[in-house]
């Protein structure tokens, strides 16, 4: 199996709302070794009148199939 950072599952799917500390949390998974896995999806939030984000990661040696 993988080694990964603090042990976690070799995928990801990080989520917040759509702000400056998604994107920070993001590119903090891409430079500690994870890599983009499909495309990010937004939603409006209507109970928290936001929009959120999800962005699925996985690890980079994972050697992980797309369909």
């Amino acid at each position: 199996m993988y080694q990964t950072p603090e042990d976690r599952p070799i995928y990801r799917l990080l989520t917040g709302k759509d702000d400056r500390a998604f994107c920070e949390r993001v590119s903090e998974a891409l430079a500690q070794g994870w890599r983009l896995y499909g495309s990010p999806t937004l939603a409006w939030d209507t109970a928290e009148n936001s929009m959120k984000a999800a962005q699925a990661v996985v690890w980079h040696e994972a050697d992980v199939l797309k369909d």
